[in-house]
């Protein structure tokens, strides 16, 4: 089995900024990538979409051009394409491409692997025609394809003003925007005021966007209390109440339904490594204990970006440097002194692009209507598993997660829990009055997406291959 000094999962922003920090210092990084090409979820087809017009997608969009770019010129090996089924806690990872799986080991893994949206369980929402706002978003950054009109985006979050207003931008109609964001949330947000101001390029951002929205005359219902999409086989109409008019249902045509009520961390692979994760409370959801620096309770292993907090894109790619110079302190390539000089500007920029995170926290948090949904609404898309059936087995002495697959299979088709693990821990922590921490998350196991048996044996036969070439390689020389 190879094995290389450096791993880096993900080539988002703050895998491209891990890679190239390395790589300025004398270390081939090897960058395992699922996706085609570099960018991750906020730079997605940065060197292809045919959008090329830098007003329709914002300034934003092409601040990572410099990223993909060195992760293109470095010295870096960079492998798009490479979707990672395994990993270990003694740094063997499994990667397929092209149909055929490979094991290497690596002495050290920086996990950049991003955040998905929370799930947003709704009456309908698994209708053809309902699907995340972030989709949409990567349908319209990969092929200059807006999803089919009328267009309505349902839920809480800057990502829903962006969509709507990208969408615009490309020509698109957008019927309405349904803002479920509680009123109460604005009292709670002021307390971080503070931290408001200091970011208040976002809070600019963010009020051009809803500008842009109201001179082009979208509809903008606001407090959204009650919503579902209505449709015979696929969506016809999205239906809801406001705080404002409480009992008044009003409706519109709608062909596609955006949802989006924020991002979590994506801990599916730290999870399967067996860290310590914490509940938190301020952005309600899991997050993997890791330091400043990144450095993870699993000795060898280093988490950069959203994978370790919702922070933002310019964030992670500081996350993803001071990650880098962790590791290569820890592989002696730099000393400690060496380390803290390069990174002291790196913590103070860190610093302030997070000082503006617990007023938006605030701000969008989702109602705990939107998390924990009716007894009749699909929580597990996989298995069809609704949140009543999670409720009635909960009563029967269910007490977490773990246990519910055995009663339930919820959790265990092909998305693996990402979609419904969030949800069956709240209820679960509701319906028997324990906190979250008690509650727990799905235990996970490899492999992480579906792996047919023949390409797992085709690693095997790759291993067993490779000492016979060694030996090859050796007698050659």
């Amino acid at each position: 089995m190879k094995t290389i000094p450096l791993a880096i999962i993900g080539a988002g922003p703050a895998g491209m900024s891990a890679a190239r920090t390395a790589a300025r210092w004398g270390l081939k990084p090897v960058v395992f990538d699922e996706q085609p090409a570099p960018g991750g979820q906020i730079y997605r087809a940065l060197e292809s979409t045919p959008l090329r017009d830098p007003k329709l997608l914002g300034a934003e969009y092409w601040h990572g051009t410099s990223l993909v770019d060195s992760l293109r010129r470095e010295a870096i090996d960079y492998r798009p394409g490479h979707m990672v089924w395994q990993l270990t806690r003694d740094g063997e990872i499994g990667v397929l491409a092209d149909d055929t799986a490979e094991l290497i080991r690596a002495e050290r893994v920086i996990l950049a692997t991003g955040a998905q949206e929370r799930p947003f369980p709704i009456p309908g929402w698994t209708l053809p025609g309902v699907m995340g706002a972030g989709a949409a978003q990567i349908l319209l950054k990969t092929s200059g394809v807006v999803a089919q009109a009328p267009v309505v985006l349902a839920g809480s979050g800057p990502l829903l003003y962006l969509v709507a207003v990208q969408y615009l931008r490309a020509g698109a109609s957008v019927a309405a925007i349904l803002e479920t964001t509680p009123k109460s949330n604005r009292r709670q947000a002021l307390t971080h005021i503070g931290g408001a101001v200091q970011g208040w390029r976002y809070l600019k951002k963010g009020m051009q966007l809803l500008s842009e929205l109201k001179r082009a005359g979208v509809r903008h219902e606001r407090h959204v209390n009650a919503l579902s999409a209505e449709g015979e086989g696929k969506l016809a109409s999205v239906r809801w109440q406001t705080a404002q008019k409480p009992g008044v249902w009003q409706s519109c045509e709608a062909t596609t339904l955006l949802l989006h009520q924020g991002v979590v961390p994506n801990v599916q692979m730290t999870r399967a490594l067996g860290g310590e994760h914490d509940w938190f409370e301020q952005q309600l959801c899991w997050r993997p204990r890791r330091d400043v620096f990144g450095r993870s309770d699993i000795e060898g292993f280093f988490i950069a970006g959203d994978s370790g907090g919702i922070a933002g894109a310019r964030a992670a790619e500081l996350q993803g440097a001071l990650a880098a110079l962790a590791v290569l302190e820890s592989l002696d390539r730099v000393d400690g002194a060496t380390r803290e000089r390069e990174a002291s500007p790196m913590l103070s920029a860190l610093a302030s692009e997070l000082a503006i995170r617990p007023f938006l926290d605030a701000l969008y948090r989702p109602a705990d209507m939107w998390r924990r949904p009716g007894d009749d609404v699909v929580v597990c898309r996989c298995e069809e598993v609704s949140a009543g059936e999670i409720r009635r087995v909960a009563r029967l002495g269910c007490s977490g997660p773990n246990q519910m697959k055995s009663f339930t299979r919820c959790g265990m088709g092909p998305c693996q829990g990402r979609m419904c693990g969030l949800t069956v821990s709240e209820i679960l922590a509701e319906e028997n009055q324990q906190s979250l921490e008690q509650t727990g998350y799905y235990r996970l196991r490899p492999p992480f997406k579906p792996i047919t048996l023949g390409q797992m044996a085709s690693a095997v036969d790759r291993t067993l291959q490779e000492p016979a070439r060694d030996e090859t390689e050796k007698a050659s020389l």
